[in-house]
């Protein structure tokens, strides 16, 4: 489990590729520093598992379903990538419950300034985009963020100067392909409530019936 608050930027040392996986090592030096083999880094968003550690790199395998939900296939020797270790239960939830499954990718549509502000403007598909609701929460590549307004075909964020600077976010462009984890709230609350048949589905007749 991860909060969204990135961590390091960490580089793309090396790409071992298979037939439709592949396995890469990463240079980061305050993730790396107390890491395990078999910890769990946020990797652009996506939960991997750490394979081999060197003093300030560590390896990670990429598996083809992961390969299929990311935009982690495009990554090659040099490329940035955000970085959160998992979360202590000691630690305070800066941003919100990630938990490192992406649910899918999205493209930015436009990126604009505002003030102090940038206005990074997601394109992505209806089952995305069905989880999102104004001040409601998503992970983009790794990042927690605070939906803005959601229409029928993309959603805003607004991003303040501290996250772009410390996130891959500063050197991305219209057309870049993003990680999305859509808030696992959401996606629980539609499949307790969405069951047509299902004895523990919740709708408006069942929470008129116990005084809700």
């Amino acid at each position: 489990m991860f909060t969204g608050i990135i961590e390091e930027v960490g580089v793309v040392k090396n790409v071992t590729k298979g037939t439709s996986s592949f396995s890469m090592l990463i240079t980061a030096d305050v993730v790396a520093s107390d890491l395990k083999l078999g910890d769990s880094v946020n990797t652009n968003g996506a939960c991997l598992t750490v394979t081999a550690l060197n003093l300030n790199s560590f390896t990670v395998d990429i598996m083809p379903e992961t390969m299929r939900k990311t935009n982690l296939g495009i990554l090659k020797p040099g490329s940035e990538v955000n970085l959160e270790r998992a979360l202590m239960l000691s630690s305070r939830l800066g941003g919100h419950l990630v938990s490192g499954h992406i649910d899918g990718t999205g493209v930015i549509r436009q990126i604009k300034k505002e003030d102090n502000a940038v206005w990074i403007t997601m394109k992505a598909g209806h089952d995305i985009l069905r989880y999102m609701i104004p001040k409601g929460s998503v992970s983009l590549d790794g990042i927690s963020l605070t939906v803005v307004h959601v229409d029928e075909v993309s959603f805003d964020v607004s991003l303040i100067p501290h996250t772009m600077a410390v996130t891959t976010l500063r050197n991305k462009k219209p057309g870049d392909t993003l990680n999305i984890e859509c808030d696992m709230v959401a996606k629980y609350i539609e499949r307790f409530t969405g069951i047509p048949g299902s004895e523990s589905r919740i709708d408006k007749e069942f929470l008129d019936k116990h005084g809700f």
